[in-house]
């Protein structure tokens, strides 16, 4: 076959351009550090990077919501310890009140002291975050006390669930509207009695249903400690499982910089190499004769 030198010429060009187009890419991998830079680079690479990248938002929403159900285990769980420790304090005053060395008046003092109780109580069952009330079930922006009653509605006994992983769902709240009642109702009752002169053993009789009222708080609340504890271990999973979805996808789409950046030296020299030997082959033109 005959050579002739515009053929010579286009395989120089060619080659310099096929040269230059690997040394662009190169380029770019070492500014973006990624070794896709678009589909057509590498389309299995970049379809794995789009379902790491998925699985890795999914991983970021599921750890938002577990913030979400903490924020509102936790203030459940601070609102439960405040009205334990109310409860506690009527449980002292009846104790009192209960002793028949007690005059009228002191018990008037006493029966002052457990009204102010009674309406932090019902204060505390309209506890709130942001502007959703955490005790009113699924309906959240209904006060569980509406400033005369406690109110009766079956979604107040429904739990808010949220997903915290792939397929699973946590209840965040605890629907204790009927342990508000029967709280609010014994100091009703309680108040009531001391308002009617009641006898100090018929006011000590009322401590079997504080202890009684206590205890169903007590049973509440070890439930919101259990979901907290599984609420931890579900953040504990998926705090591994972003660190694995964040390997996963770097090593897919992150260069190596020390294997990129030496094949780009490599190439570099090489189209130095090919620019020396296209000197040589192309022919010498009229303006060198005349030089």
């Amino acid at each position: 076959m005959r050579v002739t030198q515009s053929m010579l010429s286009g395989n120089m060009l060619r080659n310099l351009s096929n040269s230059y187009e690997k040394m662009g890419k190169l380029q770019e991998q070492v500014n973006t550090g990624k070794k896709v830079n678009r589909p057509s680079d590498d389309p299995v690479t970049a379809m794995k990077g789009i379902n790491y990248r998925a699985e890795l938002n999914n991983v970021e929403q599921f750890a938002r919501n577990i913030g979400e159900a903490h924020n509102w285990l936790d203030t459940t769980d601070d609102t439960f310890d405040k009205i334990g420790s109310t409860i506690q304090r009527a449980n002292e005053l009846m104790v009192q009140a209960s002793s028949d060395t007690m005059t009228a008046d002191d018990r008037k003092k006493i029966d002052s002291e457990l009204q102010q109780i009674r309406e932090h109580i019902q204060n505390l069952a309209n506890t709130k975050i942001g502007d959703r009330y955490i005790f009113s079930g699924t309906k959240t922006t209904t006060p569980p006390f509406d400033g005369e009653n406690f109110v009766d509605d079956p979604a107040f006994t429904k739990p808010i669930e949220i997903e915290v992983f792939s397929g699973i769902m946590l209840p965040i709240n605890s629907t204790p509207i009927d342990v508000f009642k029967d709280i609010d109702k014994m100091l009703e009752d309680i108040s009531t009695a001391i308002q009617v002169g009641a006898s100090g053993s018929e006011l000590g009789a009322h401590l079997s249903t504080i202890d009684t009222n206590m205890n169903k708080l007590l049973e509440t609340r070890a439930g919101i400690g259990a979901l907290q504890n599984r609420v931890e271990l579900m953040d504990t999973r998926l705090q591994s499982q972003e660190v694995i979805a964040t390997k996963r996808m770097s090593e897919n789409e992150d260069i190596d910089y020390e294997k990129t950046i030496t094949q780009m030296i490599t190439q570099e020299s090489i189209h130095r190499a090919a620019l020396s030997v296209g000197a040589k082959i192309i022919q010498p033109t009229l303006a060198d004769f005349l030089r």
